[in-house]
């Protein structure tokens, strides 16, 4: 059995969340199997509270020179992931997105899928467009459909990127899009199989229930996969009789190892992945989620738990990190040292970096 406390260690052990790892962003990428990304400058942080040493220039250049991609990919969602991941997961999460777009509010009754495909694909391999513009073109040909649900129809089915400047720190930039082979280049070798995403899940995020394993990633058809795999797998219990199922080698600290305090930018798949999500947030609390394009706002993990958000707020000369707590926070000293830490990162021209901790 597993309690809460030794569920909440081994993932942070994981997420590389207890102890700073010596790893290249490239290497943090694959081992987390990518990082959520609707908010753009989200991974950085997440890669900063994670790594040693972390540069916000070494994710950018992974990102302008196509080493490093944001596309839609588990629960049809953003996600930043390596080059070699897109190819090796995209794949396999095509019934994802499929099904993602068979419940969204937009529509292409009437229309042959196969025919739609056939003409975004060429108009995002001659440039990147936002969906609006590649709406318009596409409503040339069907001009009696609306003209974002034929965008958001091929943004959805074909393999398709948003590409810089939009996801670079610094920069800014509207959500372009384009053709994933065009960008790319073909696909450098065979996919994973649906049973090498189920093992990376727990390698990064476990022990884990079958449903935590469809949360995280929006496949179903999830425990047939577990079925096939079970053999190669270690299984426990929680606290409430679930069974839990893991990698036999997988990191499971001493419940009691200490976890320092760390920042998450908001959408962090540390929260987003699992169906229970007890190990971080206690009494079954909604997962707090400030909107934001990322480092400038999250939440704090203070013992393992989520105990605050956090905003940074900038002047001409000063950066100020706001951390509001939910209940009253006892570790100020470690807080405030990783907050001034965390302002050097986000804001390294500004004149002071000021952490407040404000009242419950």
């Amino acid at each position: 059995m597993l309690d809460r406390r030794a569920l909440n260690r081994a993932t942070l052990a994981r997420q590389l969340l207890l102890d700073r790892a010596r790893l290249s962003a490239s290497e943090a990428l694959e081992h987390l199997t990518g990082m959520q990304a609707q908010a753009p400058l989200a991974p950085y942080v997440g890669l900063w509270s994670r790594l040693e040493a972390f540069r916000a220039d070494e994710l950018a250049e992974l990102i302008s020179s196509r080493h490093a991609v944001r596309g839609p990919m588990m629960r049809a969602t953003l996600h930043l992931v390596t080059a070699r991941d897109f190819w090796r997961l995209r794949p396999v999460l095509q019934p994802v997105l499929e099904r993602g777009f068979a419940g969204s509010p937009f529509n292409i009754r009437g229309i042959d899928p196969n025919a739609l495909l056939a003409a975004g694909k060429p108009l995002l391999a001659e440039r990147p467009l936002t969906r609006p513009e590649l709406g318009a073109a596409l409503a040339q040909s069907w001009p009696d459909h609306d003209p974002s649900s034929l965008a958001h129809a091929v943004t959805y089915l074909m393999p398709v990127l948003q590409v810089p400047p939009r996801g670079l720190w610094g920069r800014s930039g509207a959500a372009r899009w384009v053709d994933a082979e065009t960008w790319l280049g073909d696909p450098p070798g065979a996919a994973a199989s649906v049973e090498d995403l189920a093992l990376r899940y727990l390698a990064a995020f476990g022990p884990a229930t079958i449903r935590d394993v469809q949360t995280w990633s929006g496949l179903t058809g999830v425990s047939a996969v577990i079925d096939r795999l079970h053999s190669q797998l270690r299984t426990f219990r929680d606290e409430s009789g679930n069974e839990l199922f893991d990698l036999d080698d997988a990191p499971r600290p001493d419940p009691a190892t200490p976890a320092p305090p760390r920042f998450l930018p908001e959408y962090d798949n540390l929260l987003l992945s699992h169906r229970d999500r007890a190990r971080f947030i206690p009494g079954r609390e909604p997962v707090p989620l400030p909107p934001g394009v990322g480092a400038r706002t999250g939440t704090l993990l203070v013992d393992g738990v989520v105990r605050a958000v956090w905003t940074i707020d900038r002047t001409r000369a000063a950066a100020i990190l706001r951390i509001q707590p939910f209940d009253r926070l006892t570790e100020d000293a470690e807080i405030a040292d990783e907050g001034t830490r965390l302002l050097r990162f986000v804001a390294p021209d500004a004149d002071s970096h000021d952490v407040q901790v404000l009242a419950p």
